[in-house]
């Protein structure tokens, strides 16, 4: 069995977001009283109900990058908005934050049980440039061809979710979250976990995941939250890929 210690929170959620509960600085206190040394505050698009709106995010780069010691990484859980793939905020606010991820929300796109629909839309969201990472892959109400996802997230090198939170409130997620487990370590490509924390008390809650991980036997070297210098080494890819890209 793995022994994972994971010192990176990529999925968290401030007041902004509308329905969450503390501060930026609240969740920089309680990831720095836990051990983490960095986060990626990804508040949802405007998209969804009570969400910021577009220049909040532009306005990102006014937070400090290290708050209470954590370093802070300023993102967005960006909404895929149709089956097309598109997202909420324009690829100009995208390109200037850091941290990228992008979902299925139900609130925002109704879901859908065409498995060829929802694996088309990932695979185009996969493949815009300014996203890092697709958040709660696993989510059932979304089913898609995982090892195909899989294989684009390869491709691009993208990042897929084990979303901590999804095994609490969207029942089917284990098993599917420990099939995305599985698909990402045969193709030997990285993961990452996000604790989704929308009060700051869940910040750095990794138990599900970690279960996941360990359940399919999955590498230390390939989870992504193990190392700010993992972490580091990705965004500067990220960096290079946008300006050849973008």
């Amino acid at each position: 069995m793995i022994a994972l210690k994971l010192v990176i929170d990529t999925h968290t959620h401030t007041i902004a977001s509308g329905h969450a509960f503390s501060t930026i600085q609240e969740m920089a206190s309680a990831a720095a009283g836990k051990g983490l040394r960095m986060i990626a505050t990804t508040d949802h698009g405007p998209a969804m109900e009570g969400a910021p709106v577009a220049m909040f995010f532009s306005a990102l780069n006014l937070l400090p990058g290290v708050i209470g010691g954590v370093r802070v990484l300023r993102g967005v859980e960006a909404n895929i908005i149709d089956y097309e793939g598109r997202l909420d905020l324009p690829q100009g606010i995208l390109k200037r934050l850091d941290f990228v991820m992008a979902g299925f929300h139900e609130v925002v796109l109704p879901p859908s049980g065409d498995m060829g629909k929802n694996t088309e839309a990932l695979i185009r969201v996969i493949a815009n440039p300014c996203v890092d990472a697709i958040s709660h892959p696993g989510n059932p109400g979304y089913p898609i061809d995982i090892p195909a996802v899989a294989r684009a997230a390869s491709e691009y090198g993208k990042l897929l979710e084990i979303n901590n939170n999804s095994v609490m409130v969207r029942p089917g997620s284990e098993e599917n979250c420990r099939r995305i487990a599985a698909s990402c370590r045969d193709l030997g490509i990285p993961v990452v976990c996000g604790s989704d924390a929308h009060v700051s008390f869940g910040v750095g809650s990794f138990d599900h995941s970690i279960s996941i991980l360990k359940s399919v036997g999955f590498p230390e070297k390939l989870v992504l939250n193990t190392s700010v210098s993992k972490m580091a080494k990705f965004l500067n890819d990220k960096r290079k890929r946008l300006s050849l890209t973008v």
